[in-house]
């Protein structure tokens, strides 16, 4: 099967999005399926790169830190993956890219699958200056755009109930983001592990609060900040991973409330590194209530990383209180599992097998590409398109 994932964004970027793609597309290609991407270049000129084609764009980072636009759909290169005659598109983001899907879609007669990452109505700040509004536009607009979808895909079964609010008809399967694995439930030696320490300026009595994620406004980082700053241990220390545009804020944050020399920024770290990070923590924390689904919650679990997270629906087959980690609701909620967690040798030790177990159990990258696998070939045989070459490869076959 000819497969064409579309997205804004695609690698050297880092993001939650990033990462489900390409072990989306490594999983497809074992399969057997011939998979290209098609994303945005940084710069005002196309091209093609091995099995990626990046279209020309301009940034527009006034609307959105980092994001980028492209109008045109006068380009040799989507005239390339047109004459490439994809089966099936699957559309990751709702701008630029899944405009060129439409227009790729429309002259190959594919199908359009779309996956809804983004809880858009989390990122109002960014566009309304009004929450309610901007909730309203939300709406108006992921109903347009999913119109086009034969079917779409939500990570959690919250991110299919908003859908569903929001007026969606499309089917809407839930499909948990699959991640690659091995890289965080392979043991990193202790000595990988105290040279990162060393690094980081840490003692070999200080206990560890991780976070790993995009610093941006909708992320809730003031109240793990505000959190760690009451709880006022002085063996505690919190290791902040990521960049994005609100650090300068929080490192603000950090120093008003008297904790800097015990929160460390790091920016951002590649991806090959990130393993150390999480096998040095003792618990990972997080007070977003923005995401769909919170891949580095997974990666923390996969990592035997037990976590510490504000309540969420999004978390609800993820955390599991009482096994995994914990989901809190207040800071007494907090400082308690918290405090459980960090001085019971025996507790933390469980929770962590417990936490890489359910992540392997749940959530491989495998059985991910499988079931959107299975997604492909319903949306095929029901488009109006004739495939005189499916009888011939189907799921049967390259499952055998």
């Amino acid at each position: 099967m000819k497969i064409l994932i579309t997205s804004e964004w695609y690698s050297p970027v880092i993001n939650g999005v990033v990462t489900s793609i390409i072990n989306l597309k490594k999983e497809l290609q074992h399969l057997g399926h011939d998979v290209r991407i098609l994303t945005l270049s940084n710069q005002k000129k196309s091209f093609r790169q091995n099995e990626v084609t990046y279209i020309s764009s301009l940034g527009i980072g006034k609307i959105y830190p980092g994001a980028r636009i492209t109008l045109s759909t006068n380009d040799k290169y989507l005239d390339e993956l047109i004459a490439w005659q994809p089966d099936v598109i699957h559309t990751q983001c709702e701008f630029s890219t899944f405009r060129l899907a439409k227009y790729i879609a429309k002259h190959c007669g594919a199908p359009i699958i779309h996956t809804y990452h983004t809880v858009y109505e989390d990122y109002t700040h960014y566009f309304s200056p009004n929450r309610k509004w901007g909730k309203a536009m939300v709406a108006v607009f992921t109903k347009k755009v999913l119109k086009h979808a034969t079917y779409v895909i939500a990570p959690t079964d919250k991110v299919q109930s908003l859908l569903k609010g929001y007026g969606v008809t499309q089917e809407i399967s839930v499909i948990p983001t699959g991640i690659y694995l091995h890289q965080f439930t392979k043991k990193i030696q202790n000595r990988t592990k105290q040279q990162l320490r060393q690094q980081l300026g840490l003692s070999p009595n200080q206990r560890l609060l991780l976070f790993v994620g995009r610093l941006a406004k909708e992320k809730n980082l003031e109240e793990i900040i505000r959190y760690f700053a009451r709880l006022n241990r002085q063996n505690l220390v919190l290791l902040i991973v990521g960049g994005g545009p609100h650090r300068h804020s929080l490192e603000n944050y950090a120093n008003k409330k008297n904790i800097s020399d015990r929160v460390i920024f790091t920016g951002m770290v590649s991806p090959e590194r990130i393993a150390t990070y999480y096998q040095i923590g003792d618990a990972f924390v997080s007070a977003s209530n923005s995401e769909t689904q919170g891949l580095t919650y997974i990666e923390a679990l996969a990592s035997g990383l037990p976590a510490i997270c504000r309540e969420d629906p999004c978390l609800d087959n993820v955390i599991v209180n009482e096994r995994n980690g914990w989901q809190y609701s207040s800071y007494e909620d907090f400082k308690e599992k918290l405090q459980w967690l960090i001085s019971d040798k025996e507790v933390w030790q469980q929770f962590s097998k417990n936490a890489v177990e359910s992540a392997v159990r749940n959530f491989s990258s495998t059985a991910f590409a499988q079931n959107i696998e299975s997604i492909y070939f319903q949306a095929i045989k029901e488009h109006p398109k004739n495939h005189d070459s499916l009888p011939n490869f189907n799921q049967s076959s390259l499952n055998s």
